[in-house]
């Protein structure tokens, strides 16, 4: 019953706090952005502080080194969340905007005009720093939203938490508009997806497969989300052979374990002599472990078996899978089967089987002659963003400001009648 209370409470105040962010202006939700980024550098030591006690459980617990390091804040770090809302503030105001209009025979005009979605419950796990990307990126759409940081970030985010509602009070708008899940039962995450329709509008989750898979069978409103990267750079016998081992070597081994991170190398059967060793010593010296086919194993040593689980598995590690495809049709048929829709590469020079790849893998990002580490809502000049929706209804690809938006049609007349 007490999560109950606590969470319908939490649903009112959104929808309450969310019909009045809707009517702001931009000048007024950049305002209270600017006394959040300012208020995250004033209480900087207090944030740290309260970090150093998630630290401290976190090693308790005994935390893998790559988890406490996800975990950890300091100074710069603490200084790049109030850049990064900066940028936001930068961004264009996604409210309002006319995204098309014209005018009917009968002289009425007709508008879509970008509004916010509403209420949006934002689930995510141990990064502190997504409790200022994701709320700014909420206030920047006019979007109220409810955060559930993971447990193991809890007093980091209360207290990244608190420089937001300070920023929107000063500002003259609603605390309520940034809200945090003040418990880390996870009943509320339970009570969250399943029964909070009347008051939150979508759920975006952020995390591990675990986590999203989860929400994707709870909830009961619309998720913008992915439920894994398993993420192609597909070698065409067009490539440049530097340019695919660097390409190659880029996506997988930057950061491993990001949604993406390349998992699987496809190489056609006419360059596998030329581009496989190539590749593959680059990606074996960078501390890589390779999993291919028979034809990779027979044209490079220290490759281990792959199985068939490898082709759908996305290793966040450095692992990499490998086979060698007769042509692109084989390539692009390999993707179907096995991708997650996240993000695929084609390294060719040829500008008719680049386009073939752009039009028929079907991919939320598709890339020529790049590192699929590309895939991220700052490097596509969006500014921060919520993460990487792989669905088709919505948004898709990086999911900022403007995806956080849906529309309207505003329809102006002068009298007109529909004729019986």
């Amino acid at each position: 019953m007490a999560i109950a209370e606590t969470m319908t409470a939490l649903g009112r105040a959104g929808r309450s706090a969310a019909t009045v962010l809707a009517t702001t202006s931009g000048e007024q939700r950049n305002a209270a952005l600017a006394a959040a980024a300012a208020a995250l550098r004033q209480r900087a030591a207090d944030i740290i502080a309260a970090n150093a006690k998630d630290m401290t459980a976190a090693k308790e617990r005994g935390l893998s080194g790559a988890m406490l390091d996800r975990l950890m804040l300091d100074g710069g770090r603490v200084e790049a969340m109030a850049a990064g809302i900066e940028t936001i503030i930068g961004l264009r105001d996604p409210v309002g905007r006319i995204q098309e209009e014209w005018e009917r025979p009968n002289g009425m005009r007709i508008q879509r005009v970008s509004v916010p979605l509403g209420v949006i419950g934002i689930i995510y796990e141990s990064r502190p720093n997504v409790t200022a990307d994701a709320a700014a990126l909420c206030i920047k759409s006019g979007n109220a939203v409810i955060l559930r940081g993971g447990s193991e970030s809890f007093h980091s985010s209360m207290a990244i938490y608190e420089c937001l509602r300070a920023g929107l009070e000063a500002a003259g708008l609603p605390g309520d508009a940034v809200q945090m899940v003040p418990t880390t039962d996870r009943a509320a995450v339970g009570f969250l997806l399943s029964s909070m329709s009347e008051w939150v509008d979508v759920v975006v989750p952020r995390g591990g497969k675990n986590l999203i898979k989860r929400v994707q069978d709870e909830a009961r409103v619309p998720v913008i989300g992915h439920l894994e990267g398993i993420c192609h750079v597909y070698l065409n016998s067009g490539a440049d052979a530097d340019m695919a081992r660097d390409i190659v070597l880029n996506a997988k081994m930057r950061r491993t374990g990001i949604c993406g991170a390349a998992e699987t190398v496809l190489v056609d059967r006419a360059a596998a002599d030329t581009l496989l060793p190539l590749v593959c010593d680059a990606l074996q010296a960078a501390g890589c472990e390779i999993r291919g086919d028979e034809t990779v194993a027979s044209l490079v040593s220290d490759v281990v078996p792959a199985t068939e689980e490898d082709w759908s598995t996305e290793y966040l590690d450095a692992i990499i899978s490998m086979r060698v495809v007769d042509d692109i049709d084989a390539a692009i048929a390999h993707i179907r089967r096995y991708g997650s829709g996240h993000t695929e590469s084609i390294i060719t020079g040829d500008s008719d089987a680049a386009e073939k790849f752009f039009r028929e893998v079907d991919s939320a990002i598709v890339l020529n002659n790049a590192s699929t580490q590309f895939a991220d809502g700052g490097e596509f000049g969006m500014g921060a963003e919520i993460g990487i929706a792989t669905g088709r209804i919505h948004a898709r690809g990086p999911v900022g400001a403007d995806q956080l938006t849906s529309y309207k049609y505003v329809v102006r007349g002068s009298g007109q009648v529909r004729p019986s």
